[in-house]
């Protein structure tokens, strides 16, 4: 038997096959009227039904993946659990289009795998019946994620919304290197060439870039080198590190951090001033690249691999994508520079290793609960591992200590476009824990992970906000404010470093902070905070 069902809410409640009642005290409870016995549902052991369950997926797929039908993974998954997927996963930005009209419409599959939502998406969907409320079902039929979620509170805060609802399925990879992705490097080669150590000092680092911007550390007779560059805005490539040396203000994309328990707001200080001052006098002494400011990744990667070797210095998440193979030998990772006022200070970023939104169960799904048995074994730790990065035999295998290692990749294939077409994604866990008895990290994430470990983490200036979801009411407060902020900040930004101008312009942009809100933002992540901290209650 076959089940293929795209019902909108209102139907489902109209028939009765659905119904979400309110109760006292702002809390909800969900009557399902489940038809997982049909299929002679089991509630422990394999199968999972007896007779062949089909449901449909929808969701996201990596750009080099394949059918998701074709993995074996997949396949596997239905042999044992006698559920069949029909799958319609699409390349992000076809699926980003595709996932707006579809919520609008109501005409639902019964999971979105991958499912793309934005925390906002995630609320006005829950909270409006699309997607279903999952905490009950996990209690009931996902043993190996209750008990995860019983030991890690922390990811039962972040995956549960302020009405108390748990509506998406998470996805954890406990790496520990998300946090600190911008890695200074800096070519040794023109270092020993103009007779120069590896700074250890900002003051020593600036020296360095004087040097490379004055002599000819290539060798070519063209003042073509480009002392440092960076990106501003980008995942990997953000000169924080610089603004915390000169400054002694740690600093991230969202220009929000944490400090002993409160929320701040990094871009409006003494401190990240002092920073950007100190970094429009470089640029004014032809130290920093004019392009760091406008340029993509693709031109920002370029410039590492030019025929003429010209990149002194950089911020990169890896020393190969920037400058190639033939090139990695001439540079060294410089860590975190003692600064200003003598201090080493590690900004940390709030990339999250506890996301949200890795599967939904929709409003349309009429098999709840054979639907989280099928996917609590993904979280098992050996099953979140193939999930991850593909199967055992093909990119895993165990070593002699029964830990899970990769497999090298084909020649003319990379670890990463393997990745893509062997491993479809979608809920997984992998603990900090589970990397040193289960499996082990790809090689380049080991270097990350030690790098880390090394050069960062003993200089951690500053705690990561959270993996907090907003509240209906909380995300009305921050996101236009936020939106407008973010754009003031990155525009100044980049116009004082040119143009020298902050002295002149900073009072005025404190004045247009406030006007947008920015006490009023802080405070809102303070109250969203202080809920994480209480495990979401």
């Amino acid at each position: 038997m076959r089940h293929r069902r795209f019902l909108t809410s209102v139907a489902l409640v109209v028939t009765g096959s659905f119904v979400l009642a309110g109760c006292s005290g702002g809390e909800a409870s969900t009557d399902i009227e489940d038809k997982s016995s049909d299929f002679g549902f089991n509630a422990e052991g394999l199968p999972i039904v007896d007779e062949t369950l089909t449901l449909s997926f929808g969701g996201s797929k990596a750009p080099l993946a394949p059918e998701f039908s074709e993995m074996e993974l997949v396949q596997q998954w239905e042999k044992d659990t006698n559920i069949a997927i029909d799958w319609e996963n699409l390349p992000d930005q076809v699926y980003a289009e595709k996932k707006n009209l579809m919520l609008a419409s109501g005409d639902l599959p019964d999971v979105l795998f991958n499912t793309g939502l934005s925390d906002a998406e995630i609320v006005e969907n829950g909270t409006n019946g699309t997607l279903l409320p999952l905490e009950d079902l996990i209690e009931e039929h996902a043993p190996t994620l209750s008990a995860i979620l019983e030991e890690r509170p922390d990811i039962r805060a972040a995956i549960t919304a302020s009405d108390g609802h748990i509506y998406t399925l998470p996805s954890v990879e406990e790496l520990g290197i998300l946090q600190y992705p911008n890695f200074l490097f800096i070519n040794k080669s023109w270092l020993d060439a103009l007779g120069l150590p590896v700074p250890s000092t900002i003051d020593e680092y600036h020296a360095a870039l004087e040097a490379f911007a004055t002599q000819d550390p290539n060798g070519n007779g063209a003042a073509d080198e480009i002392p440092l560059s960076f990106r501003t805005d980008s995942f990997c490539a953000n000169p924080h590190d610089l603004i915390a040396a000169l400054g002694g203000q740690p600093e991230n994309n969202d220009h929000r951090i944490v400090r002993d328990g409160k929320v701040e707001f990094t871009a409006n200080t003494d401190g990240y001033k002092q920073g950007v001052e100190a970094l429009a006098d470089w640029y004014a002494d032809g130290l920093i690249d004019p392009e760091s400011f406008s340029q993509d990744d693709a031109a920002y990667l370029s410039k590492g691999k030019s025929a003429t070797p010209v990149l002194g210095s950089f911020f990169w998440w890896e020393l190969k994508e920037m400058v190639g193979d033939d090139r990695v030998d001439d540079y060294v990772h410089v860590g975190i520079l003692e600064g200003v006022d003598g201090d080493r200070l590690a900004s940390v970023a709030n990339h999250q290793e506890i996301n949200r939104g890795a599967m939904a169960i929709t409003s349309s799904n009429e098999y709840p609960s054979a639907t989280m048995r099928w996917a609590d074994r993904l979280f098992e730790p050996v099953m979140s591992a193939q999930s991850n990065w593909g199967p055992i035999g093909v990119t895993l295998e165990e070593n002699a200590d029964g830990i899970l290692v990769q497999i090298p990749a084909a020649a003319g294939e990379s670890e990463g476009e393997r990745r893509q077409r062997v491993a479809p994604g979608g809920p997984k866990i992998t603990t900090a824990e589970d990397f040193e008895s289960v499996v082990a990290p790809e090689p380049r994430a080991l270097e990350r992970q030690e790098m880390v470990k090394e050069y960062y983490l003993p200089y951690k200036a500053n705690d990561a906000y959270p993996p907090v979801m907003l509240s209906n009411e909380e995300l009305d407060q921050v996101s236009f404010a936020n939106a407008d902020i973010n754009t003031l900040v990155k525009e100044k930004f980049a116009s004082w470093i040119v143009k020298n101008t902050i002295g002149d312009e900073w009072d005025a942009y404190i004045g247009q902070l406030e006007s947008l809100g920015v006490d009023d933002v802080v405070a809102t992540y303070q109250q969203a905070f202080d809920r994480f901290q209480k495990g979401g209650e």
